[in-house]
């Protein structure tokens, strides 16, 4: 048996891209999923390439490397997963919630971001049928979308054609080992060698990570989106009240919502947004839709008289810090992680693949690995 330089545990977006990228290095891959391509949370997410809901700090700078990514080195793959850059909104009710995002607006533009402040009476301009009844307004055109289960699927596919193997309906049950050193999985369907493995499976990463005897603290965030039926031309970029980008950063257990609104190409609208911490429980929460519906619609009275065809929900992988666990794990030598994206892995899947890759061949990393590093955990828990 042919041992790969990389074995991945995930065939999500997360391992998806990082197969595509050690593949294109010229690293002869393995996939092993416990489900299969895509079925996770890349599933049941949006597919945002987000950079205005992000602070200044690491995870912004991933983002516009990511950003870089998607455009310049996928970018003429672009219409295989419907990359568009439709841009986004984000709108203040309030004079408190507007002063609050200029500034926010202003740090941004510091790190980099292109971002247009508006004043209220410009946003009809952008989004025609949106309320009136604002204080203020940010425009982001770099903020992009793709659909996201065709883009791990199509990445996987190229990965393939470049020789990775996928297994699906494998699931991992434990770890292989030399002393301390990563040698493989144990799966259900047999043992599994790879000169590295890296765990790219998302809201699963954490169960994983446990399994090679390391805490990676990520756990499960549910959130429900609706889906509206199709109509007319309604909602033209993304867009987002203000507290959407204090909620992400949210620590909270309890249920969360903010409002995101955004149309498709098939002329549905998705309506979002809800956060909660309840494991893996997967029953529907009327007190979640109801908000969800309500806050829309103070954005888009318009939308009163539309029915909502259905729901869905996901789960995001959640780290406490908020950072995506990224990198080598000295605590299991020949243990990598790329997951803890939480709602962001779509669009920074690309940048992170790409500086992981970097970091396995030994190259320098396009950003500095050192804020994602899976170690930073147990030094947390020390001090």
């Amino acid at each position: 048996m042919t041992t790969p330089d990389v074995l991945i545990v995930g065939a999500g977006a997360l391992g998806a891209a990082t197969a595509w990228f050690a593949t294109r290095a010229g690293l002869s891959v393995e996939v092993v999923e416990q489900g299969q391509v895509a079925s996770g949370t890349t599933s049941r997410c949006e597919g945002n390439l987000l950079v205005s809901d992000k602070e200044a700090g690491p995870e912004l700078d991933l983002a516009l490397l990511s950003l870089a990514v998607w455009r310049e080195e996928l970018g003429e793959h672009g219409s295989l997963w419907e990359f568009e850059q439709k841009g986004g909104l984000v709108v203040s009710s309030t004079v408190e919630s507007a002063a609050g995002l200029a500034q926010l607006t202003e740090r941004q533009r510091i790190a980099g971001v292109e971002v247009l402040d508006l004043a209220p009476d410009a946003v009809p301009e952008y989004e025609p049928h949106l309320t009136r009844d604002l204080s203020g307004a940010a425009f982001y055109p770099q903020d992009c979308q793709v659909q996201p289960m065709l883009a791990a699927a199509h990445l996987l596919r190229m990965a393939r054609e470049r020789g990775a193997e996928v297994r699906t309906g494998t699931r991992v049950t434990g770890f292989l080992r030399d002393g301390d050193r990563i040698l493989g999985v144990r799966t259900d369907r047999g043992d599994r060698y790879g000169g590295c493995v890296v765990n790219a499976a998302g809201t699963w990463a954490g169960e994983v990570a446990a399994l090679a005897g390391v805490d990676v603290p990520i756990l499960p965030r549910r959130g429900f989106i609706l889906v509206t039926q199709p109509l007319p031309p309604t909602v033209f970029h993304k867009v987002y009240a203000g507290e959407y980008v204090a909620s992400t950063q949210s620590s909270d257990e309890g249920l969360q919502t903010s409002t995101v609104v955004e149309g498709t190409q098939s002329g549905t609208v998705l309506i979002g947004s809800s956060r909660e911490r309840v494991g893996f429980d997967r029953s529907v929460s009327p007190q979640a839709l109801r908000e969800i519906a309500a806050k829309a619609l103070v954005l888009y009275p318009s939308l009163r008289r539309t029915k909502v065809m259905r729901s869905y929900l996901g789960f995001r992988p959640y780290c406490p810090d908020h950072l995506p666990v990224i990198g080598p794990d000295p605590r299991a030598p020949g243990l990598w992680h790329a997951a803890g994206h939480e709602g962001a892995g779509i669009g920074l899947s690309a940048g992170t693949a790409k500086i992981l890759v970097q970091s396995l061949l030994g190259e320098a990393t396009d950003i500095d690995l050192s804020p994602f590093a899976p170690e930073r955990f147990a030094v947390m828990e020390a001090s």
